[in-house]
């Protein structure tokens, strides 16, 4: 990046109004500096030290999920979701972030990403309330531009419908970037639902048995899984979950708005268990109820880094 159009500074610190309006400049008017500083980003290894993660999640923007709680737009100012992710980047205990093509230029623009994992959304094409939500194409990051581009890590979000004849090319077009993936030595976690039409909209099955049967159809997608990680929610009885699985698992954060306190719990007792390596949370820390993003973080990296 140049003296003229970069960032003065390098490092998770949070960013001001001049480093808003250098990545303005930089996106206008040299765009081609975006993947050489995501190539040339400070790289660690994907695990490290106690050989847990924790993932700051913010891939919701692209597939049209702006709410958080009561606010049916929170997501929607970019710079206020930048400076919040600037803020979790710089706690201790976070490793690293994910999202879609356009959340990680701009970290990578403003800095952010040295020495933190970067997990690539592939992103999904069924739009909720679309007419075509269980159209699930992918249409974030394919794994080619992953691996070219120095992402750590590709993740897909897969909802099953047994109902629905387009789960066939989610499915297959799961099976081929798995199949991808492990070619290339690039991990990949698949984030598996069970979901189904009710009252004109998809709802994902929470129950143990359908997550324990969503776990069985992702294990055994693409030609191997040797680079395969699991991405689940918390539910009850998450012994049997994680007894359906060999895949080293990532914990998903669920929805904001339930009590922070309860989520905390849930949280600590599911990252006991054999086979849980940690958590990816998006907006449960990034928007919390009293609005500290600080405290948020830290208490999250806390349970991962005990």
């Amino acid at each position: 990046m140049t003296e003229s159009t970069g960032p003065t500074r390098r490092g998770n610190l949070i960013p001001s109004a001049d480093d808003f309006e250098r990545l303005r400049e930089l996106r206008a008017r040299h765009p081609e500096q975006i993947r050489t500083l995501l190539t040339g980003r400070r790289r660690r290894d994907v695990l490290c030290g106690d050989g847990r993660l924790f993932i700051v999640a913010a891939d919701h923007p692209a597939r049209g999920a702006l709410a958080v709680g009561t606010n049916p737009t929170a997501m929607a100012d970019r710079h206020d979701l930048l400076e919040r992710m600037a803020i979790a980047l710089s706690r201790p205990g976070v490793d690293g972030v994910l999202g879609t093509p356009d959340i990680i230029d701009d970290l990578a623009a403003l800095g952010l990403l040295d020495n933190k994992i970067v997990v690539g959304s592939m992103n999904r094409g069924g739009l909720r309330g679309a007419s075509f939500e269980m159209d699930d194409r992918y249409t974030g990051y394919d794994v080619p531009t992953m691996a070219a581009n120095g992402i750590d890590f590709a993740k897909a979000l897969i909802r099953v419908n047994l109902e629905d004849a387009g789960t066939a090319r989610t499915l297959q077009a799961t099976a081929e970037a798995v199949t991808q993936a492990a070619s290339a030595g690039l991990p990949i976690m698949l984030e598996p639902f069970m979901s189904r039409w009710v009252d004109g909209r998809i709802v994902n099955d929470l129950s143990t048995d359908a997550v324990v049967l969503s776990i069985a159809i992702a294990a055994g997608l693409g030609a191997s899984s040797a680079y395969t990680w699991m991405k689940l929610p918390v539910v009850e009885d998450m012994e049997r979950v994680m007894a359906a699985t060999t895949m080293p698992t990532l914990l998903l954060g669920g929805d904001a708005g339930v009590d922070p306190d309860e989520t905390f719990a849930a949280w600590e007792d599911a990252l006991s268990l054999p086979g849980v390596r940690g958590l990816t949370v998006g907006r449960t820390l990034l928007y919390p109820p009293d609005g500290n993003v600080t405290a948020a973080v830290d208490i999250a990296a806390g349970l991962v880094h005990t």
